[in-house]
């Protein structure tokens, strides 16, 4: 049994219980573990894991004789969770961070990020800024994000040194940049990319055309014909601003989501980026061919992209997960404000107190956004044979006492500096404040390069 009077976890202790016993990895004994499906806390219960996958989930004194452990952590004041799912982010755009503030999107696109992105953006600039943003989601208990930028490989080498999982956006846009010269070029630029990483078991693809308003109707149909026939997720940008709705019915005379689906995007397979300006009917039709949504709070209010109506998307039985958008549009990659503030802007929007529970809030930002990912059966829930993807969230401080439901705790006052540890695939990847794969001093000086560069 755990005692409660313990403070400090003991790691990379042998535990061995007889010759019966069943060897396995790690054993860890937190106080709580919220597995999100199925529903639930289980209170003095132990995981264990061997080959980087959870075997059993069981109380600790099964646990205590069942299991001969090589390391054993015991986190008597802790809630442990599965790994966080940012499920919409530009990962490299963290060397944008207060780059530009306090504009519109279009705005801000067109005077300070595309210019900025034509002088910098290279591999060396998206290693260094995916590696810097791996460091921050980890420290937040992320252990899997959707990204979408140029320069996807060098994305993949900086998730997997920092020992992430990442699905990587096969990115599509019209307009030259120092990575493609054409949409053709990126198309064919992605799809060598995945299959360079294609054997890497964190890493997963989507193809990512940016936004209708940047991907002519050709190029939409093609990628729409190549996601079925690899059964890859397509990552858009849809809907975002009142803006793009006006501009589309200017050029098209058609609403952005009519052209997603004459070119036959709409599937399960297509995660709608934002989706803030959606009328009844296109919920609707969203929901009808079981699309998906990446709900990004904080990037929406900071641009004033608008409101979105979350209640309504439940209501109409759309899955949607929660994701951050890049550092240069939110400022921060914390998904525990993204939970917090969806919930609470789902309440205030609808007027209902009922409309996202804490529970579905923390289901959205693990599960929900592992299934628009088409990972769910692999990772965004504590499940024998899932991959041991964990986060241990340390509840003893003042601002989360006392303890009557962690999962309360978790969505409305527990905050990223309370996570103590950060497991991917079993390993230890976030401990004592810092990530344990990544060189700090080094990064540092690396991002250092980038704003000195960024600022003449």
């Amino acid at each position: 049994m755990v005692c409660d009077s313990v403070r400090l976890p003991r790691e990379t202790e042998y535990r061995d219980n007889g010759p019966m016993a069943q060897p396995v990895d790690l054993l860890i004994f937190p106080r709580w573990i919220v597995p999100v499906s199925p529903a639930g806390v289980l209170e003095s219960h132990a995981l264990a894991v061997k080959a980087g996958r959870i075997v059993d989930i069981c109380p600790n004194e099964q646990a205590a004789g069942r299991f001969a452990a090589r390391e054993t952590v015991e986190l008597p004041e802790h809630v442990l969770i599965p790994g966080l799912v940012n499920l919409h982010t530009h990962a490299a755009m963290s060397l944008f961070r207060g780059y530009g503030d306090d504009m519109p999107l279009m705005q801000w696109l067109t005077t300070r990020i595309w210019p900025a992105e034509q002088k910098t953006a290279s591999a060396d600039f998206v290693r260094d800024g995916t590696l810097l943003a791996c460091a921050e989601m980890l420290a937040s208990g992320t252990t899997c994000f959707n990204e979408m930028y140029f320069f996807p490989g060098a994305a993949a080498d900086a998730a997997l040194d920092a020992g992430m999982r990442a699905a990587l956006g096969m990115i599509v846009i019209d307009f030259p940049t120092s990575y493609a010269g054409d949409a053709e070029d990126y198309l064919n630029k992605g799809l060598a990319m995945r299959d360079r990483y294609k054997g890497e078991e964190r890493l997963s693809f989507t193809f990512a055309p940016h936004a209708p308003y940047t991907v002519a109707d050709d190029m939409l149909g093609r990628i729409a014909v190549l996601a079925e026939q690899l059964d890859v997720p397509v990552h858009i940008h849809l809907h975002e601003t009142r803006q793009e709705i006006e501009d589309s019915l200017d050029k098209y005379k058609v609403r952005p989501l009519e052209r997603i689906a004459a070119a036959g995007l709409l599937s399960p397979k297509l995660i709608a980026v934002h989706a803030i300006h959606l009328l009844d009917a296109e919920i609707e039709t969203l929901a009808k061919y079981g699309c998906h949504i990446a709900h990004c709070s904080a990037a929406a209010l900071k641009l004033a992209s608008g409101l979105p109506a979350v209640k309504k998307w439940l209501d109409a039985g759309i899955n949607f997960g929660l994701g951050t958008d890049g550092a240069a549009s939110n400022n921060r990659l914390d998904m525990f404000s993204e939970i917090r503030l969806a919930a609470l802007l789902a309440k205030g929007i609808s007027g209902d107190a009922t409309a996202l529970p804490a529970a579905k809030a923390l289901e959205a930002a693990t599960l929900d956004g592992a299934r628009a990912l088409g990972l769910d059966a692999q990772i965004g829930s504590l499940e024998a044979g899932k991959w041991a993807d964990m986060a241990a969230v340390d509840l003893s401080s003042l601002n989360t006492q006392p303890v009557f439901d962690p999962v309360s705790h978790l969505v409305y006052a527990a905050g990223r500096e309370q996570v103590s540890h950060v497991w991917v695939g079993g390993e230890l990847k976030y401990a004592n404040g810092r990530p344990t794969s990544i060189n700090l001093p080094d990064l540092k000086a690396r991002i250092a390069y980038w704003r000195d560069k960024l600022a003449t």
